[in-house]
C-alpha cells in the first residue's frame, strides 16, 4: 500500500518530559505524525529507559523505540526553571508522567504553566490519575493489569492470574494520550484555550476490558479466566494443530452450524449440550475437547485455510520470528521499520499502526543521544552561544 508520507502536525511543538514508556510513547505517535517534539532529559543521567533491556553496542533499542522521531535536549527543571518557563511560552502541548504533585512542587504544574501560556495542553500520564484516593501512589503497567481485573480473566481456569506479556497498560495509556492530546488541540484551535489531559494507566485498562466487564455490569456475574476463550460464545479459542496452534471463532448459531458441516460433525447439532450458545458457553471446555479432537489432526494451514474458504474468522498463532516475516505485516503494512542510530547504526523498531491517505505517519528519525540537540534546540527559543556554554557550565543542562 502507497501512502503519502505528510506530516499532518506540521508546525506543533511539544516538550516531553516523559520517561520509559507511557508518555515517550505517546510523544513518539505524535512527532511520527510531524509535530516538533524535544526530548527534556536530566544532564548527565536521562530517561531511565536509556539503561534497559535489550542494548545493542551498549545503547539501548528498548529507548530507541519509544523515543524515534525526536529531538532531545538536557536540562536540570529545580536550577533551569526560569529557561523551562521561557521555552514554555513557546510551545503548544506537554507531556509528562510524573507521580502527580511533582510538577507542582517545582511550581510548574498546569495551573502555574496556563498563567504563562494560556492556550497550553498539558497531559500528565500516571498509574491512577490526577484525583482520588490512590492517586499520590506510584503506578506501573503490572500494577495496573492487577488492580483494572485484567489479571483476573487471564490465564487458564485451574491457574493463578497472569500478567499479559507486554506492557499493555503503558501503550493503551500513551495511546489514549495522544488521543487527548488530538482533541485538545482541535478544541484550542476553535477557541484558543488550552487544558489539562489527565490519563490513568489503570482507566485506559478498565476501558480495553469493557467486552468482558459488561457480563457483570449486565447481571453481576464475575468472569473468571477462560483460557483463551469468549465469554460472549462458544466455540472460539486456541486450537492444538499437529505443528502449531490455531485460534478460530464460530459464535452464533448459524457460524456453528457451519463449524459443525465443515469438520464432519453435524450430529453435533443435536447435542443438548451445544443447542444454543448460551448452553455453548457454559459447556465450552467438552466443546473444545471436541474440536480438539478434529484439529490435532490437521496442520496449522490446513484449519486455517478451510476455515476461511468457509468464512469463518481464523488465524495461525504466530512468535516474533513469524510475525516480523509475515508478507502482510511486513510486507503491505509495513508493521516494522528501520532506523539509523548515531552511535549503533540500522536498527529495526515497531512502526506505526496508523495508516492515512493524505498524512500519514511515519518513523521520521532516530532517538536522541543524551543532549545531542541542546545547542540547536536552544538558540531556537531565543538563547545566545554564550548563554548556553553558561547553563552548560553551571549544570543546569
Amino acid at each position: 500500500m502507497d501512502y503519502k508520507k505528510g506530516s499532518a502536525l506540521e508546525g506543533i511543538k511539544i516538550l516531553d518530559l516523559g520517561r520509559v514508556i507511557a508518555a515517550p510513547f505517546a510523544a513518539a505517535l505524535l512527532a511520527d505524525m510531524g509535530a516538533d517534539v524535544i526530548k527534556v532529559e536530566i544532564p548527565g543521567i536521562g530517561d531511565d529507559a536509556r539503561d534497559n533491556l535489550p542494548k545493542k553496542d551498549g545503547e539501548s533499542t528498548y529507548f530507541m523505540n519509544f523515543n524515534r522521531s525526536k529531538k532531545g535536549i538536557t536540562l536540570d527543571l529545580k536550577k533551569g526553571k526560569s529557561i523551562f518557563l521561557k521555552i514554555v511560552k513557546e510551545v503548544d502541548i506537554i507531556i509528562e508522567n510524573f507521580r502527580p504533585g511533582v510538577m507542582d512542587k517545582l511550581g510548574l504544574g498546569y495551573e502555574e504553566l496556563k498563567k504563562v501560556n494560556p492556550g497550553l495542553i498539558y497531559a500528565s500520564v500516571s498509574g491512577f490519575g490526577q484525583t482520588g484516593p490512590y492517586s499520590k501512589r506510584a503506578g506501573y503497567d503490572p500494577i495496573a493489569q492487577a488492580m483494572s481485573g485484567m489479571m483476573s480473566i487471564t490465564g487458564q481456569p485451574e491457574n493463578a492470574p497472569l500478567r499479559a506479556g507486554a506492557s499493555v497498560a503503558d501503550t493503551m495509556g500513551g495511546t489514549n494520550a495522544a488521543l487527548g492530546i488530538l482533541a485538545a488541540l482541535h478544541y484550542r484551535n476553535r477557541t484558543g484555550v488550552g487544558q489539562m489531559v489527565d490519563i490513568s494507566l489503570l482507566d485506559s485498562t478498565i476501558v480495553s476490558l469493557a467486552s468482558v466487564s459488561q457480563v457483570y455490569l449486565t447481571d453481576r456475574t464475575v468472569p473468571q479466566r477462560r483460557g483463551n476463550g469468549y465469554v460472549a460464545g462458544a466455540p472460539g479459542g486456541s486450537y492444538q494443530c499437529k505443528d502449531g496452534f490455531v485460534i478460530f471463532l464460530a459464535l452464533g448459531d448459524s457460524a456453528w452450524q457451519k463449524l459443525c458441516k465443515t469438520i464432519g460433525r453435524e450430529e453435533l447439532l443435536e447435542d443438548e449440550r451445544f443447542k444454543t450458545n448460551q448452553i455453548r458457553v457454559k459447556n465450552y471446555l467438552q466443546l473444545d475437547e471436541l474440536i480438539t479432537e478434529w484439529t490435532s489432526n490437521q496442520t496449522v494451514s490446513e484449519v486455517v485455510d478451510l476455515l476461511l474458504s468457509v468464512g469463518l474468522p481464523a488465524g495461525p498463532i504466530l512468535d516474533m520470528d513469524q510475525v516480523y516475516h509475515d508478507p502482510h505485516i511486513m510486507g503491505d503494512r509495513e508493521m516494522f521499520t528501520t532506523i539509523n542510530h548515531p552511535i549503533v547504526g540500522k536498527v529495526d523498531i515497531t512502526n506505526q499502526s496508523i495508516k492515512m491517505s493524505e498524512t500519514s505517519p511515519f518513523v521520521r528519525g532516530s532517538s536522541p543521544l543524551l543532549g545531542e540537540h541542546n545547542v540547536e534546540v536552544y538558540k531556537s527559543f531565543g538563547f545566545s552561544e554564550e548563554e548556553i556554554e553558561e547553563f552548560k557550565n553551571n549544570k543546569i543542562i
